[in-house]
């Protein structure tokens, strides 16, 4: 017996197709080989509930499922191929077979990111990963660097967010399955573009879940909001863990994926001595060394908790990098005027220019959403740790009616959150359509074979919503109109107005990756400074003799405000009619000592000192 190799189906050239299922339930377990020819092999019982064998004169495209104890019969809990979906047979897939064109391709820092977060079914009107990629070279016009594609997890139905997965291990058959991910991503790399993925190890979906027929994946001491928590702390617990960890290097190394996205990483629970949070980010780190690229590992947590991102050495978990909710509802709630839910604590210019300063707000004050003291400080955490955004599946998707910021904020307003999060010295990430202000909706939406499942989801999303931002009720999530109505409308951006914020973004993204003073990822020559009355934001950026500052004026009547000393040169101006704007009436350059500047209202202004190259 090897258990050493992969788990589930894996093609061993000259020997055959091996087989490895963790089942500590059962006493006898068999391979179901539905196709080319209807047999059975018994698999040789190893330690800890392991069962392996080699079949030969199999390839793939065969369907095969597990028979436990001579009875009931499931998929593989590590199937690479769903093609039937979720109550389907498995299918060997061998991915090791594609023929690879992108030999050197490495993806550059976090620090040089730009993230482009994409839903597969909605970003093309086909929903599927072949039609993603034929729109991947407009991201390069745009300047993105790297797409994160939310979860491809097989889940039930043809369509769903993709945190209902029952089998982390399998690209859905309705993106295009597995051959469909490699294309893509051998696609982006052609392109220069890096791919994140979106995985979910903090449970999994109700539907069509095989897992507990197998062994305790699932912990009865905990429950997460989405139903049991995984076992990560208990009994077999080793092997739950070698279960999720190996499912995140098989898309870093078989699918050539350069960065995990784990969801909701404070849903897992853990008290173990060693957690598994440090065990996933350690895998990804050895395999980058073995592999000779980059690889990445980011968590996802609204908890303002620096351990996510702190070495080891220092009681940390190790993350890359995490998102940061806290910078988002700052700039979100003081743009919007939205103080409900999760905003209460927000509202403030000054909360805006302390998370420009140093990556969110709360580091340890009493928070009155989450009725007690709330995070740590991210000071001494260099910026290249946080990802901050305006908008993402999450921030959309968790309202009644799914808005996007341009159905919230008037076409200026938008261009000063842009400017926020794309001239700081954060990580930015985009959601699609973001770059050109798209309005359709980001719908909560599923397709559920259970009716009984589907009425709970109904009563459950009503109930949430009830308290949430934007509340009402909300669409039917199992309805295909929801679906289709939070497809992207790509045409939207031959109109004037959305051109003109496309060209924004654009320019932002050239400008932050071009010049020293904004591509820089430190803290240290960083000011903030905000001035409520006036509704004037300021942001100071030096490195070295190299220095950019930033207005960001949110008030409705013009304000003059110093200038700090210098020549001074206009890099951008977010009322200039290229960006849909009424023309700059603001100084090109501005050379004498002492001067001051009239910034109109509800304008970005970004000013590039002396010896500063405007490329």
């Amino acid at each position: 017996m090897n258990v050493d190799r992969w788990l589930g189906a894996t093609i061993v050239p000259e020997e055959g197709c091996s087989f490895v299922v963790w089942a500590p339930k059962a006493e006898r377990v068999e391979v179901h080989l539905l196709d080319p020819v209807d047999r059975y092999l018994e698999l040789e019982p190893g330690d800890r509930g392991y069962f392996s064998g080699m079949l030969r004169g199999v390839g793939p495209g065969a369907r095969y499922r597990y028979r436990l104890d001579g009875e009931a019969e499931h998929a593989d809990p590590a199937s690479r191929s769903q093609p039937d979906g979720v109550h389907g047979p498995s299918e060997i897939f061998d991915p090791s077979s594609f023929a690879w064109t992108d030999a050197g391709f490495n993806p550059p820092p976090l620090a040089e990111q730009v993230l482009y977060e994409i839903h597969v079914g909605t970003y093309t009107d086909e929903g599927t990963l072949d039609a993603a990629a034929a729109q991947l070279p407009e991201l390069v016009d745009l300047g993105v660097t790297t797409v994160e594609i939310m979860p491809v997890a097989e889940f039930p139905g043809d369509r769903n967010w993709g945190y209902d997965g029952v089998f982390p291990y399998a690209c859905d058959s309705a993106y295009g399955g597995p051959a469909a991910l490699l294309r893509f991503v051998d696609r982006a790399h052609a392109l220069g573009l890096a791919v994140f993925l979106d995985v979910v190890y903090n449970h999994i979906g109700p539907e069509g879940n095989v897992l507990p027929k197998f062994g305790p994946y699932f912990s009865g001491k905990y429950r997460t909001p989405w139903g049991e928590a995984v076992n990560v702390d208990d009994e077999h617990s080793d092997e739950v863990r070698r279960y999720f960890v190996e499912n995140g290097l098989r898309w870093l190394e078989e699918f050539h994926v350069d960065g995990l996205r784990l969801d909701a990483v404070h849903a897992i629970v853990d008290t173990s001595a060693r957690p598994f949070l440090a065990d996933v980010p350690e895998a990804v780190q050895q395999l980058s060394q073995k592999v000779g690229r980059r690889l990445f590992a980011v968590a996802e947590t609204p908890e303002n908790d620096t351990r996510t991102i702190v070495h080891r050495d220092l009681g940390g978990h190790a993350f890359d990098a995490l998102w940061s909710d806290g910078f988002h509802h700052a700039v979100h709630a003081y743009a919007t005027g939205e103080r409900a839910h999760y905003y209460m604590d927000y509202g403030t210019l000054e909360q805006v220019a302390q998370a420009l300063a140093e990556g969110w707000v709360f580091s340890g004050q009493y928070s009155r959403f989450w009725k007690r003291k709330h995070g740590s400080s991210p000071r001494p955490i260099t910026p290249d740790h946080f990802l901050v955004y305006n908008q993402n599946h999450d921030q959309i998707g968790n309202r009644a009616n799914g808005d996007r910021l341009s159905t919230l904020v008037d076409h200026d307003t938008l261009k000063l959150m842009a400017g926020v999060v794309l001239l700081s010295p954060y990580v930015p990430m985009l959601y699609m359509g973001e770059e050109y202000a798209e309005t359709a909706p980001f719908l909560y939406f599923v397709s559920h074979g259970d009716p009984e499942l589907v009425e709970a989801v109904r009563k459950g999303r009503a109930e949430e919503f009830a308290a949430f931002v934007g509340g009402g009720d909300p669409p039917d999530p199992q309805s295909e109109e929801t679906f289709e109505r939070s497809k992207l409308d790509r045409s939207l951006r031959e109109k004037p107005e959305h051109a003109g914020m496309w060209e924004f973004h654009r320019e932002l993204i050239r400008l932050r990756r071009s010049e020293p003073a904004l591509a820089t990822p430190t803290k240290d020559g960083l000011e903030t400074w905000a001035d409520s009355g006036a509704g004037l934001l300021r942001l100071r950026r030096r490195v070295e003799d190299q220095e950019a500052v930033a207005f960001f004026h949110f008030g409705d009547a013009d304000v003059t405000t110093p200038l700090p000393a210098g020549a001074w040169t206009r890099a951008i101006d977010s009322g200039e009619e290229r960006f849909a704007g009424p023309g700059a009436d603001t100084p090109a350059e501005i050379a004498a000592p002492g001067s001051e500047l009239t910034v109109p209202a509800k304008r970005v202004l970004l000013y590039l000192r002396e010896g500063t190259t405007l490329a």
